[in-house]
Formats: structure tokens, sequence, C-alpha cells
């Protein structure tokens, strides 16, 4: 269906976000109104920042006993951060939880809690694990002096046992940028789930929507800041009206870019790609060096080395940036990165870096054809274009298995989800949720869910966790109280009229079933290649795994295409490559897709100068 358009011109506070940039939620310019509140005997406290128009502005919470260092840190704290957050600074431990639960009843917000560790506060690690009972979404910091290494064991088993999210060194010096790149990534992350001031795409439909948690979940994925909106609330229905769509076809979305903003009435993505001007037309006759197919890991990768190595590339992504570890709300095993990073933020600093270097991106198209033509390969889209490359990459990944219950198919969107659902993850706030999968995407989906969740099951089909999960993950899981995990069970059946309401379970080896109440259930189970579109143009296995490299050898050694045995990554046809969870053969980890994404380039290379030589030794 076309979408009935409506473009209203206004003003806008700043400019539209594309893929990302978003200002942090909660911040707010006013004035700053510095607070003294000592409380009894020698306890110390101090509240800089003032409530400011539109509601409270979030609060920053230390609690450190050694004088000194409390000093610094508030010091450091007020003077960058005073004129947006709240800085609440607490002198002894037995304030913090006073001090918390004083501002969560007033409607403050708290983004961190940063507590002292060491040999100053030698209860700092228990002292911040007792955050979560308060509020599960505040980011738990320990802060350490410079120089005090024994404090680093103690730190990291803390994490792995979900006491405390992250560690900062105190600063060592006025000012100290490498602590306050810390603390804005520390923000970032609290910020990233919080609704933001600024929306840049309003979604008004009906909240247990297939269509509307599609979208919700494509904004966010993307980094645009969205905001939600129950067409049947007050405030959903003002906001039809002020666009003239009562009778719209839901779900409406609002995109402010540009001044304007443009009503969409139900719209597809691709005239949502329209709206941002995501779409502008590659010229015909153009002919790019490399075509990649699929911007996750693999794809990402591929376009950076091959961009930066000169190579003109082009990549056609069907949804999101990241693949599946875009919906991974924190990897802790990513090398590179000793604090974590989520796979959203990991996969946009990847694609600026590509569109940095020059790669074209062509949004909210997926492929539907590969045919060859002379001397390179032509990409049949989704929306009727084609685009002509010397190489291709497929990177298209691979999407979660179906669970195959057809009570359960009926009510995607409406409480079951295939993936991490990190978008929904605040609106399962005190609910029972199930998530199904046994790897390490199901285990960041639990740790995720339980912060806003009252209990979170993961129910796993085989009889441990430790062949399919890393260790990090594991132990986060045992530590956490509101998560527990199932062995041995599977989902058969589920109930709901409106939405999810009851799963029924089986174990596996008894057969015995039994009915549970759930609010919601994730499911991350398996890998279904994403290779329908290929058809039989490219050799795969049974189960769709496209063949590279020495998977494709014949008992002579050739490869039965080029004359030739296929270089690393190489596909059945000569010049198309594959990389990522799309190959045979993979390994299911992010660092292992980009490894093999930037593989395909050295290849890519040898495969033009090879092609480049029979055309000079043809003439």
């Amino acid at each position: 269906m076309t979408a009935k358009r409506v473009c209203v011109c206004r003003e806008t506070p700043g400019s539209a976000v594309i893929m990302g940039d978003k200002p942090a939620a909660g911040k707010r310019t006013g004035e700053t109104v510095a607070e003294d509140r000592p409380s009894a005997g020698q306890q110390e406290m101090a509240v800089a920042g003032s409530n400011v128009a539109g509601g409270k502005r979030a609060a920053i919470v230390l609690v450190e006993e050694d004088a000194g260092d409390r000093e610094v840190l508030s010091g450091e704290l007020s003077k960058r951060y005073g004129a947006d957050y709240s800085i609440v600074v607490c002198a002894k431990p037995e304030e913090l939880d006073l001090r918390m639960r004083e501002l969560i009843a007033a409607g403050t917000p708290v983004a961190l809690v940063i507590g002292g560790v060491g040999e100053a506060d030698p209860d700092g690690i228990e002292v911040l694990a007792q955050i979560r009972a308060i509020d599960p979404t505040v980011v738990r910091v320990a802060a350490v002096r410079w120089g005090e290494w024994d404090t680093a064991r103690p730190i990291f088993d803390a994490i792995s046992m979900g006491k405390i999210d992250h560690w900062v060194t105190r600063p060592v010096q006025r000012p100290d940028e490498d602590f306050h790149q810390a603390i804005t990534q520390f923000l970032g992350e609290w910020g990233s789930d919080q609704p933001g001031s600024f929306e840049a795409v309003q979604v008004i439909g009906e909240h247990w929507s297939a269509r509307s948690q599609e979208l919700r979940d494509t904004f966010s994925r993307n980094g645009i800041p969205i905001g939600f909106y129950d067409a049947g609330s007050d405030r959903g229905r003002q906001m039809l009206g002020e666009h003239r769509l009562e009778s719209a076809e839901l779900p409406v979305v609002v995109i402010r870019f540009d001044g304007q903003q443009s009503a969409l009435a139900n719209p597809s993505n691709l005239e949502i790609a329209e709206a941002f001007g995501l779409t502008t037309p590659i010229p015909a006759g153009d002919v790019f060096d490399v075509a990649v197919v699929g911007a996750g890991p693999a794809g990402l990768a591929a376009a950076v080395y091959a961009s930066s190595e000169g190579l003109r590339t082009v990549v056609v992504e069907r949804e999101a940036i990241g693949g599946q570890a875009g919906t991974s709300s924190m990897i802790r095993n990513y090398p590179g990165f000793a604090q974590g990073v989520s796979g959203a933020r990991l996969a946009f600093a990847a694609y600026q870096q590509a569109w940095f270097f020059g790669t074209t991106f062509v949004f909210m198209r997926q492929p539907e054809s590969l045919s060859r033509e002379g001397d390179h390969y032509r990409l049949g889209l989704s929306d009727g274009s084609t685009l002509a490359s010397r190489a291709v990459v497929i990177t298209t990944g691979a999407t979660y298995r179906r669970l195959g219950v057809p009570a359960l198919e009926g009510l995607q969107g409406r409480g079951v989800f295939y993936g991490a659902g990190v978008s929904e993850a605040p609106a399962m706030h005190g609910r029972k949720i199930y998530v199904v999968g046994g790897g390490n995407s199901a285990g960041q989906a639990a740790m995720h869910l339980s912060k806003w969740a009252e209990q979170v099951t993961l129910v796993v089909r085989a009889p441990s966790l430790a062949d399919s999960m890393s260790d990090y993950l594991i132990r986060e899981i045992d530590a956490v109280p509101n998560v527990d995990v199932l062995y041995g069970v599977q989902v058969v059946d589920g109930v709901g009229t409106d939405r999810l309401e009851l799963l029924v379970l089986e174990d596996r080896r008894t057969g015995t079933r039994r009915t549970v109440p759930a609010d919601g259930l994730f499911v991350l189970i398996g890998s279904q290649p994403r290779t329908e579109w290929l058809g039989d143009n490219v050799a795969h296995d049974r189960w769709g795994f496209i063949l590279t490299g020495p998977d494709l050898l014949d008992d002579s050694g050739a490869s039965g295409q080029a004359g030739r045995p296929p270089l690393p990554h190489e596909t059945s046809l000569p010049g198309v490559f594959a990389a990522g969870d799309v190959r045979r053969g993979s390994v299911k980890r992010v660092a292992s897709a980009v490894g093999e994404g930037a593989v395909t380039i050295p290849a890519i290379h040898r495969y033009l100068e090879g092609m480049a030589m029979a055309v000079a030794g043809a003439r």
C-alpha cells in the first residue's frame, strides 16, 4: 500500500539525526544551582543542579569515603556535567540507599552511581552491587586509584558476576580527559535505553502490533531517536489529529528532518528511507569494483577495507546495519573494548568508517537475483533497480530459526519476538519473560532484559550452556538473582488473544508438559542463512550455507568454474565471495565475521588483477 504523506513545515530542535548521531537522553541546558545539605554526624552531601523545564534532570551519584578523592571526583563531575546532570555526593555507603530512594521518589532518574573501590573503600564492590535491588537500570561504575593493581582481579570478577557494570581510574590530573571519555561513554550507554528529549521519528500505532514492533526495532538498531505513542492514548489521538490522520491506516510515522515534519500512514521501509533522503539513485551504466550484500560485521569490514584500498564499493542492506550483532546489548569479549560495547554502537562506528572512506550505502533494499553480464555481475534489487559490480561479497548473514509453533507465530510482535528485542526491553518492566536459546546472543538478551523484567527464564534445549555460551556470560547469568535457566526444555505451545499470556514447556527427556504465565518470549535459536535469493546460482550445503574455498574443490583440485582453485572465501562463481554467518564453517563470533570480511579484499584484488591480465592477453 502506498503511504499517505502530509508535510508540515515547522521549526524543530536541531537537525534530524540519521543513523545514530543522537543527543544523550535527558541532556538539557539550564541554570545550575548548588545546594549543600549536610546530614547528621560526619556525613557530607552536596547536590549540584536543579530541575529544568520539561522534567527532572538525571542524577550522577558519587559515593566515596576518602575526603581527598571525594573532592577531586565531585569537582571533576560538577565542572564537566553539572549543567546537564544533578551531581549527588555521598560520604558514607550508608547514605547511598537513602539518597537513591529519595531521588527515585522525586522522579529523578539516576544515570550512574560511581563508587570508590580500594583501600579506602573496602566494601565498595558490595555497595555498588546493592544498587541493582533499588534500580537495575542504573550503570554502576567502580572508581579505583591509579596504581592499585590489586583491585584489578576483584573488579573483573565483580563485572563477570554482574555486581558492577564498569570501572574507571580516578582523575590523576585536571582535566583528566581519559576519565571523562569513560564517563561520557557510560552516560551514553545509559542514555541509549532512555526516552530522549529529541525524537527524530515518532511512531503512532498499536503497541502490540507486529509492524509497530518492527519499526521500533528498525529505528533503534539504526540509531535513530524514536518516540512511540499508542494510538489509543490521549496523546496518540491528539498527534493523529494534528496531522489530520485520524482515520489513517496504522502505524503512522512522523519524521522530523530538514526543518520539516513528514507524516506517513503505514509506510513501507523503502518509503521511510525515501523520506530520510537515503535513496539517491545510482546512474545507469555505473559499475562498482565491489558490491557487498549485507551490512553486518562481515559486510562492514569488507566495505572498510575495500574502500580504504581504493576500490569503489557499494553496500546493500535490507534492514539495519549490524545484522544480528547489532541487536546485542553488550558484547564484552570483542578485542579492544575492555569495558564492553553494544552491537549497535560497534556497527555504527564501522558504518561511519566505511562511509568516510567513500562507500556508497543502499538501504531498505534487498537482493533478489545475481547474474553474470560480460566482465561484471548484476544484482537485481527489490525496488526493481540493478547494481553492476566487478566483484561481489555476500554477507547476508543468518536469521534466527522459527519455533514452528502456530499459536506463537500468530503472536509475533505481540509478546513474541525473534531476536534480542533491545528496543522492547523497557516495555518489559515488571513482567515475566522467557528467552529461548543457548548461545551468546540469548545470554546477552537475558542479561539486558533482567534490568527491567521481574523474572527472566532462559529456556535451553541442551543439558548445559558450556558448549554454546562464553564463560563470562554463564557466570553473569548465575550471579543475577532474577535470571533462571531451564535445561533440557523446549517451548511447544502458547496461548494469547491480543498478546502472549501463557507458554507450554516440555521436558525433552520425560515429555512432561507444564503451562506457565508469560508476558514476553524472545527467540534466539539456531541459524537460517539468508541465501534463498541466490537459488542454485551459488553452491551451498543442504541447509543453505554457502560453500567457499576448499569446500568447493573436486578430486582434481579445481572448482570447475574458473579452471583454478578458488581463492579464500570465493564461492562457486568466480569473483563472488562469502563471509560471516552465511558461509559454511564460519565461527559464530563478531570478531571472526570482521576477520572474514577483511580477508575477502586481498582475494578480490587478486581476482581483479587476474581479470585485467586476461583482458590484456586477449587483445
